[in-house]
């Protein structure tokens, strides 16, 4: 059960759940492969040499209750988006339920370090604007990995360009968004050390095939038994 929850993490952090039937159709959503793993080692190295060893000093000097509060406090920030893109997408109810979490955990939480509405029963949902678009018609396109930032594709691109507008961090001064958003990636990589351990064989395949099947299931709610078939043709790229 914990190696499950970890892997979950792995999931919710960087958008990928578990492995499943990968077929021939997979070099249709990847067709860049090659210069989508050169990307991919590049940040690779990044991580090996900067992100994560901060993320370890990091887990090694934070209290595990602190760790819990830094996590909660920016995944509440992170309803704000849920609300506008659930409201996008014609879900009141999922909007409803990210505007209870975000009024709840911003005050009996303060200022979300607790995450009280879950105690109460109210459901966090995931969503941003790549599911927006998806929503409403808009493929998902090939697969892409993006430098610094990790694996996409064409639509959830957009939607990391558009996401920038939605997130409450953005609005504040420089010289405090920053070592925010810097304590935030150094946080959700720390949460990542123990799940990463249960990546198995090729790293860029392994983590291509989650991230795309975490996508069709935040999309459709269901990944059994995936085609991997994408809504673009060849001749679109």
């Amino acid at each position: 059960m914990r190696a499950f929850r970890s892997l979950m993490t792995l999931g919710a952090l960087c958008g990928v759940l578990l492995p499943g039937v990968v077929d021939a159709a997979e070099a249709v959503r990847d067709p860049w492969e090659g210069l989508n793993r050169k990307t991919f080692v590049f940040n690779e190295f990044l991580d090996g040499y900067f992100l994560k060893p901060a993320a370890k000093g990091y887990q090694a000097i934070t209290p595990e209750p602190v760790d819990t509060g830094v996590t909660n406090f920016f995944a509440n920030l992170r309803e704000v988006p849920s609300f506008i893109n659930h409201a996008a997408q014609a879900r009141p109810h999922d909007a409803a339920e990210d505007a209870g979490r975000f009024i709840v955990n911003t005050t009996l939480g303060l200022f979300g370090i607790f995450d009280v509405a879950s105690k109460l029963g109210i459901e966090q949902k995931e969503t941003d604007f790549g599911l927006t678009l998806g929503r409403w018609g808009v493929g998902s396109g090939p697969y892409l990995m993006l430098p610094f930032l990790g694996p996409s594709s064409v639509r959830d691109t957009a939607g990391r360009v558009v996401g920038i507008f939605d997130y409450p961090l953005t609005y504040l001064p420089p010289r405090s968004e920053m070592p925010l958003r810097a304590l935030d990636i150094v946080d959700s990589r720390a949460d990542l050390l123990e799940a990463e351990e249960l990546i198995t064989g090729d790293r860029y395949t392994f983590l291509r095939n989650l991230y795309m099947q975490r996508r069709q299931f935040l999309q459709g709610g269901k990944v059994a038994e995936p085609s991997f078939e994408d809504e673009f043709e060849d001749e679109d790229f």
